[in-house]
This record gives C-alpha cells, structure tokens and sequence, in this order.
C-alpha cells in the first residue's frame, strides 16, 4: 500500500469581485467615475445588480466592449432568498471576474450586495471596491458636521410617533459622544421627517439635508434647528436625500 499522500484537486483559479459604484442620478459616469473603473466595467461579462435593467442601461452608457446581449446580469436585492446568494457567485468560482452594482452609489453601503461580498471572503474570493460617488460620504464632507466621529443609521421608522422618539434618541446619542448622525428616508417622506427634526429637537442642533448630490439640481444647507424654523423649507419631495444631525 503506498504511503504517498494522493494529490488533491487543482483548484481553478478564482476570479475577482469588482465592486463598481453608479451615478447617483442622471449624470454621464465619465463625470463622477474614474477611468480605471470605467475600463474595469467596460471589460467585464458577467454581472450582480438590484435591477437587471438599469444595470444594463449604466453598462450601455458605459461603452462595454461586448455586445449587449453576451453581457450576463444576475439580480441580487431585497427578494432574494439567502439560500440562492451563492449561485450569484459562481462564475467568479469558476475564473471569470464578476462586477457587483448597485442602484445608486456604491455596492455594498445600505445596499443589498453587502451579502456577496462577504461571502466572497469567506470563499477567497479577492474583492476590489472601486472609487466613485458615495451619497453618504458626500453629504458629510458638505454638511459642516463632525466627519471625526460619525454613523450611519439607514432609515428611521416610518410612523410619526417613532420616528420621532428614534430621533430624540440619536440627538442624545449625538450630544454625549459628540457624534455626527446620518439617515436617510424615502424620498416621498422626506418632508415628514424634515418637519420631524425641526419639530422635536432642541433649537441649538444642527441639521444639514444634502439633496440631489452630484446632479445639477444639488442643494446642501445646514443651520440650527431655531434657524430652520424661521426658513423657507426646502422642497425635497422625492428628490433623493442625506440628512445629518449634530447635537
């Protein structure tokens, strides 16, 4: 009987996971993309999107170099069941490089393809994000606010009662740890939680509401809340939205 350790399986080599982030509106990605991440999606064939066909229309405003029709989409957003998120990774098991591309922004931040990339690092799959425009990051960098400690909480509860006490909180939260508060809310409620900040903070917090980021429409305005209600509010109804809190 031989001794020697028979050879294990020669694992093909893994592709690459290319996080590729989009405009954040109707804005030409030559604009807000660099070039290397412009060639990156230019040469790549298979894909993992929120939504196949706006994906499609971003590669097609990009110029790939393959036709349409060779160019693979895979969906991966909120209806996606955990159990199929694995599949979506295959050609990247299998050699072929793959990009990960959200709706708006970067993949990954408040967006459902954070869950290919860690299981792209579970399987050693080697992950790349790329650079290009973060509404979140933008809306920091503009609002004044503390960028040296900052969160981030998504969405706040829809209800008006809730909403609001989930607001006192983070403004508490904000005032002892000197911490900068961001969240954003669906763009047909942003009015609602405008009115919210302004109607149950304290006069001296600081709130900024970063608009239409990137676009051509984009207003950034911070102020105190006693100065927000002396104003002419915005109008920011289903315009895409950053709201940042500093108590």
């Amino acid at each position: 009987m031989s001794s020697a350790r028979e050879a294990e399986p020669v694992r093909p080599p893994r592709g690459h996971l290319y996080l590729i982030p989009v405009p954040l509106g109707q804005t030409p990605p030559v604009s807000v993309l660099p070039d290397p991440v412009l060639a990156c999606t230019r040469r790549l064939t298979h894909f993992v999107a929120e939504n196949a066909r706006t994906a499609r229309a971003f590669i097609r405003s990009v110029g790939s170099t393959w036709p349409l029709q060779q160019i693979l989409i895979s969906e991966l957003n909120e209806h996606t069941p955990a159990s199929e998120v694995a599949s979506l990774l295959e050609p990247a098991l299998a050699g072929t490089d793959l990009g990960l591309v959200s709706e708006s922004g970067c993949p990954g931040v408040a967006d459902p393809g954070a869950a290919l990339v860690a299981l792209a690092h579970r399987l050693d799959v080697p992950v790349h994000p790329l650079i290009g425009p973060s509404s979140i990051l933008l809306a920091l960098m503009g609002s004044g606010l503390s960028g040296q400690n900052f969160a981030f909480h998504g969405y706040l509860p829809t209800a008006t009662a809730d909403r609001e006490r989930r607001l006192q909180v983070l403004e508490k939260e904000s005032r002892i740890l000197r911490r900068t508060q961001i969240f954003i809310e669906t763009p047909y409620r942003n009015a609602h939680l405008l009115a919210s900040l302004i109607r149950v903070c304290a006069p001296g917090t600081l709130i900024c509401v970063a608009t239409d980021l990137t676009l051509d429409s984009q207003q950034i305005s911070t102020h105190a809340v006693a100065e927000w209600r002396r104003r002419l509010l915005p109008a920011i109804d289903r315009r895409p939205s950053v709201f940042l809190l500093q108590a």
